[in-house]
C-alpha cells in the first residue's frame, strides 16, 4: 500500500516555474515507479512524465519535454515535478501515482494521490 500527498501547486504567471513535490508513504515505495498526470477542466486526464523505480529512464509527453524534469529521492520517498517555462495551457489538476512498471497508461498505475492544482496566467 502506497498514500500519496502533492504539494507545491499554485498561481504563476506564463514563462514562471514550480517545483511540485509528491510525498510517499509505505515501506515498498523504492520498487515503484512513479508518474505525473495532469487534468484540465472539461478534459481527460492526460500523461505528463514517468521514472523508473530507481531514477534510472524518465519518460515525457511530448507537450512537456525539454520544460518539465521528473525526478525522485528513494532515500525521502519523494517524487519531483520540476516545470520550467510554464505556459496557460499547462493549467490543470495535477496527480502523481505508483505503478509497478514504468509507462504512460493510467492503467498501469494502482495509487493516486489527491492532486495540486497548477495556474498558469497569461
Amino acid at each position: 500500500q502506497v498514500q500519496l500527498v502533492e504539494s507545491g501547486g499554485g498561481l504563476v504567471q506564463a514563462g514562471g516555474s514550480l517545483r511540485l513535490s509528491c510525498a510517499a508513504s509505505g515501506r515498498t515505495f523504492s520498487s515503484y515507479a512513479m508518474g505525473w498526470f495532469r487534468q484540465a477542466p472539461g478534459k481527460e486526464r492526460e500523461f505528463v512524465a514517468a521514472i523508473t523505480w530507481n531514477g534510472g529512464s524518465t519518460y515525457y509527453a511530448d507537450s512537456v519535454k525539454g520544460r518539465f524534469t521528473i525526478s525522485r529521492d528513494n532515500a525521502k520517498n519523494m517524487v519531483y515535478l520540476q516545470m520550467n517555462s510554464l505556459k496557460p495551457e499547462d493549467t490543470a489538476a495535477y496527480y502523481c501515482a505508483a505503478s509497478r512498471v514504468a509507462g504512460t497508461p493510467q492503467r498501469l498505475y494502482d495509487y493516486w494521490g489527491q492532486g495540486t492544482q497548477v495556474t498558469v496566467s497569461s
